[in-house]
């Protein structure tokens, strides 16, 4: 019973040592803000087309929440693919959107338009260049003048 007694003890002291080397959560990065989404989002599906094929219904899978005058995409079988116009009119899930150009279907997915925000630029454009007076005269000696 004395040496498990001895074996145990050696083994809190190692248990408790490698919490040493565990990172902290500051330090592995879980704070960190996560990427915005990279592609389109998912919005939902066309519940209904109209009959001269001018607008859709669209059924939303979560709240609507897209303005007016938004392109939204769509995406059907055999790579079926459209471009609609948000109207503004929309009634609890369902929304409509006038078809822009390509065909539509119902049940096709639709997605939010993905268009992704220029990079920040950082204020360092580099050192600029002064010309001065002499060089910018200097590439014009060889112009003819037509009077």
């Amino acid at each position: 019973m004395k040496s498990v007694r001895w074996f145990l003890i050696p083994m809190f002291f190692a248990l408790g040592a490698c919490s040493l080397f565990r990172q902290n959560d500051a330090d592995s990065g879980a704070n960190e803000p996560k990427p915005a989404k990279e592609g389109p989002e998912l919005l939902g599906r066309i519940a209904s087309v109209s009959p001269d094929r001018r607008f859709v219904l669209i059924q939303s899978y979560g709240s609507w929440d897209r303005e007016a005058g938004a392109i939204l995409t769509t995406r059907g079988e055999d790579d079926r693919v459209a471009n609609l116009l948000v109207t503004g009119e929309s009634l609890g899930r369902f929304a409509a959107a006038d078809i822009q150009s390509g065909t539509v279907a119902t049940g096709d997915a639709v997605y939010s338009l993905h268009i992704p925000s220029p990079q920040e630029s950082t204020g360092d454009a580099g050192p600029e260049v002064e010309a001065t007076g002499n060089q910018l005269n200097a590439g014009s000696e060889n112009v003819q003048k037509n009077n």
